[in-house]
This record gives structure tokens, C-alpha cells and sequence, in this order.
């Protein structure tokens, strides 16, 4: 009879279009940012700034959508997407970043892989093994030059 009710997963703190908030604000969810907000976002979840939303921030978070305006650094362990409409004036550091055309970032960007995306272990194993045949070749020049 009664249709079951349930959360939207995607969003679970919303600060509206109309809101202006000011903080240090800290969640464990993802959140979403339609209103203007003032003061550091740590999020572990992901952060998306609407069209119309405007965060004078440091953002912290594990992914982060950009639609709207940010003034102040952005730091992801995850994807920084900014979409055609979306602007940041600050830095970024991302292990991923999309912009579409249209998006516009003024400041610095810095790019690193996570540490299971760095280098494959086999690669690792293979470098240490060749690394070892030429310490051995360098010995073995190394004797006949002194035999001789």
C-alpha cells in the first residue's frame, strides 16, 4: 500500500539555494552545495557545488563535482570534475581531473596517482631482477679486469 520510502544515496547534506552558511563544516556523507557557503569542507563522501552555488572553501574530499564557483583550494583522493559552467580560482591537487569545455580553473594543478596506481608490483619485481643481473655483470667485469 505505502510505496517504501528511501534516502538518495548520492546526497545526504544539502545546503540549499537561498542558504548562506558559514563553518567548518565535516561529514562523513556526501554533500551537496546549491546555497554559499564560507569555511573549510572536509568531506569524505563527495562534494558537488551546484550551478548557482558558490563556496568561498579549502575543500577536502573524495570526489568533487564543480558546477558553480569556488574561491579557495581543492584537494581530492579521488576525481575533480568541473563541468562547462563550473570555476575555481585556487589550486588543485587531484589523482584525476575532467574538465569540460568551458570550465575554467585559475590557479595550480597537481597531479598524483594513489600509491596502488603508482607502480605495479610486477614492474617492481622485474626492475629489482634486472637490477640484480647488472650488479652481477658489473661484478664479473669488475674480477676479469683484476685477473688481468
Amino acid at each position: 500500500m505505502f510505496k517504501e520510502n528511501r534516502r538518495n544515496a548520492s546526497t545526504d547534506t544539502l545546503i540549499g539555494a537561498g542558504t548562506v552558511a558559514e563553518g567548518k563544516l565535516t561529514s562523513e556523507a556526501n554533500l551537496r552545495i546549491e546555497g554559499e557557503y564560507r569555511g573549510e569542507i572536509a568531506c569524505k563522501g563527495a562534494v558537488i557545488i551546484g550551478e548557482q552555488g558558490v563556496a568561498h572553501s579549502n575543500i577536502s574530499a573524495q570526489d568533487v563535482t564543480l558546477a558553480g564557483k569556488v574561491y579557495g583550494d581543492i584537494v581530492t583522493t579521488g576525481r575533480l570534475i568541473i563541468t562547462s559552467s563550473g570555476h575555481i580560482t585556487g589550486n588543485i591537487m587531484a589523482n584525476h581531473l575532467i574538465i569540460q569545455e568551458g570550465g575554467m580553473i585559475n590557479g595550480s594543478c597537481h597531479m598524483e596517482p594513489p600509491a596502488s596506481e603508482a607502480k605495479p608490483s610486477h614492474e617492481k619485481e622485474s626492475a629489482t631482477a634486472s637490477g640484480k643481473q647488472d650488479s652481477k655483470a658489473n661484478e664479473e667485469r669488475s674480477r676479469s679486469k683484476q685477473a688481468v
